[in-house]
Order: C-alpha cells, then sequence, then structure tokens
C-alpha cells in the first residue's frame, strides 16, 4: 500500500466546498444522551481549523453507533434479541434513530471551535443540500448520522454520488473508518478529489514509516485474546519485525500447540497447527518469537479472584491463565529496552482486573522508559497505555481499532487507497 498521500496543505482550498469525514462515533450517556467523552470531536479541531482558516466551507459528515435504516430489518434484529414483534412500533424505531443523530456533536462542536455548526436534518435530502449550497467560505455544518442512509455501509454509488454533489474537494480524516468501503469513506472518491486530513497524514507517516523502513530492532508486541484475531498481524511481521512478543489469552494456545497443559485458560483448538507453524517460519526467518514462560492463573475469572503463579505449559486443570508472570515480564521488558521501533497490540493479561494487570503496566513502563519510537496499535492497548497513565510517553497512539489491525496485517484500507497520491 502507497503510504505517500496528498493531504490538505498539498490543494487549494480557498473558497471551495469541502465534504469532511470525521469521526464523530462518540460514547454517550443512555439516559440522557449527553456526551460522555469528546476526545474524538476534539482530534478533528487542528484539520478543521485549517480548512476554516483557509477559507473553505466545511461539510463535515459522521457515522454514530449501528442505526438499522430498514423499520422491517429492525423488527427482525429485535425480534431475534427476544422482543415481542407486537411491541416493535414504528415510533419506537423511529425514537432508536433520534437517539443516535449527530445533533448533540453539533452542539459540542459548536461550542469548542466557537462558532455556529449549522446541523442539518438528513444526509443527502432537501434540508442538507439547501443548507450546503447556502454554506460560505469559513462556516461549518454537520450532516446528519451517515447510517440513516440504508447504502451507507454498502458504499452505494448512488449515496456516495449525491453526498460529492454538495461538494467540490472530499478530505478523509476518520482513520478509524478508513478499513470500510462505505459510501461516506471510500466511495465519494470516485467523484472528488481525494486528500487525507492531518490525523491520516500522521498515522499513515508514523505507522507507514514503522512497517516500511523501521528504526531497527523492530520489536512488536501482541497480546489480546485470540490468536484467530491476529493471523494476519503475525504473517506480516514475521517479514517485518526482529523480535515478536506474544501476551493475553492468545500465548495459551501457543502454549498447548507446544503439548502444554493450560487448564481452563483460553483455547482456540483450530488454531494449534497454525501456532506452530509461526513459531517455525519464526525460526527459519530469524525472528525472535518470545512466548511467556510463566502465569498468573485464577481458579475463576474474577476481579476478586486469588492470583496464582504457575508455570504456562503446567497451569492446574481447574485454572485458567489470567496475566504474564514475573520472569515472563523481566523477558519482555528486556527485550523492549533496545528496541529502535515498537509496535504494541493487545494487552498482556485481564489488565480491567487490578490483580491481573502487572504485565501490561509493566510492559506499558517499559515503553515510557525506552528511548525507541513507541507505537500502540489502538484497540485495547490504547485504552490500557491511557489507563495506566502511560499516554503521554508514547510518540503515537494510533486512533483505529480495527483499522490499525488490518494497517498491520499489511492489507490495503479502501479509505486510504482512493486518496490522491502524492
Amino acid at each position: 500500500m502507497n503510504y505517500n498521500k496528498k493531504t490538505v496543505k498539498d490543494i487549494d482550498v480557498k473558497g471551495k466546498k469541502v465534504l469532511l469525514r470525521c469521526d464523530f462515533n462518540v460514547p454517550q450517556d443512555k439516559a440522557t444522551g449527553a456526551i460522555t467523552d469528546d476526545k474524538r470531536i476534539r482530534a478533528a479541531l487542528p484539520t478543521i481549523q485549517y480548512l476554516l482558516e483557509q477559507g473553505a466551507a466545511v461539510i463535515a459528515c459522521s457515522h454514530l453507533g449501528k442505526p438499522e435504516p430498514n423499520f422491517e430489518k429492525w423488527v427482525k434484529k429485535q425480534t431475534e434479541k427476544g422482543k415481542d414483534p407486537a411491541s416493535l412500533t414504528k415510533e419506537k424505531w423511529e425514537k432508536s434513530l433520534a437517539a443516535l443523530s449527530l445533533a448533540p456533536v453539533a452542539k459540542r462542536l459548536s461550542e469548542l471551535l466557537g462558532q455556529e455548526v449549522v446541523m442539518a436534518a438528513d444526509v443527502v435530502g432537501s434540508d442538507a443540500k439547501a443548507k450546503a449550497a447556502a454554506l460560505q467560505p469559513g462556516e461549518i455544518m454537520l450532516l446528519e448520522n451517515t447510517r440513516f442512509e440504508k447504502g451507507e455501509t454498502k458504499n452505494d454509488p448512488d449515496l456516495a454520488k449525491a453526498m460529492a454533489g454538495m461538494a467540490d474537494i472530499y478530505v478523509s480524516f476518520a482513520f478509524g473508518a478508513v478499513h470500510r468501503a462505505h459510501a461516506a469513506s471510500a466511495g465519494v472518491a470516485a467523484y472528488l478529489p481525494a486528500v487525507s486530513g492531518f490525523l491520516i497524514q500522521q498515522e499513515l507517516e508514523i505507522m507507514g514509516g514503522a512497517l516500511a523502513n523501521p528504526k531497527r530492532p523492530l520489536v512488536a508486541i501482541l497480546g489480546g485474546s485470540k490468536v484467530s484475531s491476529k493471523i494476519g498481524v503475525i504473517n506480516n511481521l514475521l517479514d517485518i519485525a526482529d523480535t515478536i512478543i506474544i501476551g493475553g489469552g492468545m500465548a495459551y494456545t501457543f502454549a498447548k500447540a507446544q503439548g502444554g497443559s493450560v487448564g481452563k485458560s483460553l483455547l482456540e483448538s483450530d488454531w494449534l497447527g497454525y501456532c506452530n507453524d509461526m513459531i517455525a517460519k519464526a525460526k527459519e526467518k530469524g525472528v525472535k518469537l518470545l512466548l511467556p514462560v510463566d502465569t498468573m492463573a485464577a481458579s475463576e475469572f474474577s476481579a476478586d479472584a486469588e492470583p496464582v503463579l504457575c508455570d504456562t505449559m503446567a497451569i492446574p486443570d481447574d485454572m485458567m491463565g489470567m496475566d504474564i508472570g514475573p520472569k515472563t515480564i523481566a523477558a519482555y521488558t528486556d527485550a523492549v529496552k533496545d528496541a529502535g521501533t515498537v509496535i504494541w497490540n493487545g494487552p498482556m493479561g485481564v489488565f480491567e482486573f487490578p490483580a491481573f494487570a502487572e504485565g501490561t503496566r509493566a510492559v506499558a513502563k517499559a515503553l515510557a522508559d525506552t528511548d525507541a519510537i513507541t507505537i500502540i496499535g489502538g484497540g485495547d492497548s490504547a485504552a490500557a497505555v491511557a489507563q495506566l497513565g502511560y499516554a503521554d510517553k508514547m510518540t503515537h497512539i494510533s486512533t483505529g481499532g480495527g483499522a490499525s489491525l488490518e494497517f498491520l496485517e499489511g492489507k490495503e484500507l479502501p479509505g486510504v487507497a482512493c486518496l490522491l497520491d502524492k
């Protein structure tokens, strides 16, 4: 994939209408609808402010949650969840959509920008088109939730064309959505010149640079629960990394593959052969593959469970692995000390439970203390680093969960591929 894409600074936006794909998929209080974390809105401010200062009129768009824009499909889904079909009225469906309106986002964005954000009542309907047509340079509007349109997730060309018809330029800002070939994140680029906003530019430069031309040694730390979710990542990194560290629940499938006893630990029996293939491939390529040698186990999956230190290859039948042990922590943190680049995706254990967060905490601290370029690949790793207070010590924390994973797999991301090359 070509990481060298044009940005908003490579084109003249003065007097132009810019369709800006943002990531305003923010958490909200279910009872009041109030935004509980505006971090994603704040992240868009530098790109928005730059466009407005350059004399562009900004038409922002985003999805929020997973609304079902088709009433019949909504009824079917609710029925499958055990709801009484007789109680599923159109009024309730409309309320479910209203709860995912971007109106609260427009209000918060107005406060942060210090100017009015015009809110459209629809995405490509008469209200959105009229407001887009009236929008002047230096002004900003927000389209309604793009997933209110049936064609959004299907990358419907008619929807993409209608959205593009309101603007002169498309700017992609939402890295968290670039792995999806949706109308508002990729389809519109077929009808407009498409460039990246500052956030995607940063992701491409830092993560792309780490994969294409890393400062060595390159150490990849991979955790999380399942081997199956990291197949492509491990495969791709075996061709790039100098050292790969395995932690989290997926470590027990590797242990079982090598003849170990893992008790009640997370196990993907269908992937035992794959684990042995990866171990052999690492040896063949001269990549150090570090696996846990000791484990903090427990008799039940609970925050109150008593931690018990075990050999990773000999976890008692009535226990489950919950975190890496002290010998493993020492080996993993030592491997990070002299690294040139470290990429981390996935916690080392059940970090949500304080008694089993030590492995994740120790790895986070090791990254904070190293002089290496440190890249956190979104998702739970980003949450862990923030929760443990090390976020400001990292070189880069990716904003995309699924997008970061696919990036690390070396996959082509539709929302990046559609952007103009430099």
